[in-house]
């Protein structure tokens, strides 16, 4: 191998550490969301509808149009999307960093550090296929729950303010 070779090699190799980390982050944060959707489904079976989130933030900001509504419900789901939608890259980019030892151990005949090589990419994309899965699904649900609040809220307020041509017509 050349310099350039052995070079990115050896920088793909630093990012190993940073990339479990962040998986086992993302991880723990989806088992965190799965708790909490877990306690948001509990409480709309329970017709608690003023543990719904858009309506807690229509109740402290009454003044919000139904654009900051609108930002609010996006706020509240991206870091599922994103979460969603990284943990499979990382658990791809953990994958292949070890593969590049665990074929210099296959070549060498140390099967030890194949079988240890390969027992962390296996184990990096469960965690990351697992930590998506999890928050795909919440992510999906929670979508749909804030959409149809979204859609009662704004019905509500219509009625309860007058529209603009009624305003005008008096």
């Amino acid at each position: 191998m050349n310099i350039i070779e052995l070079t990115m090699a050896e920088i793909a190799s630093l990012f190993l550490m940073p990339v479990l980390v962040i998986l086992a982050v993302m991880f723990a944060y989806a088992f965190y969301e799965l708790g909490r959707f877990g306690f948001e489904w509990l409480m709309r079976a329970m017709g608690r509808k003023k543990e719904q989130p858009l309506n807690r933030f229509w109740a402290k900001n009454p003044q919000a149009d139904q654009q900051e509504v609108e930002l609010q419900l996006l706020r509240q789901l991206e870091p599922l999307r994103l979460v969603s939608r990284i943990a499979p890259m990382l658990g791809l980019v953990a994958t292949m960093i070890p593969m590049g030892p665990a074929l210099m151990a296959v070549a060498g005949g140390d099967f030890q550090g194949v079988a240890n090589q390969l027992t962390i990419a296996f184990a990096a994309v469960i965690i990351a296929l697992l930590a998506a899965s999890m928050t795909f699904m919440t992510l999906s649900v929670r979508r749909r729950w804030l959409l149809e609040e979204l859609k009662a809220l704004v019905k509500a307020k219509a009625v309860q303010r007058p529209a603009k041509s009624e305003l005008t017509a008096a």
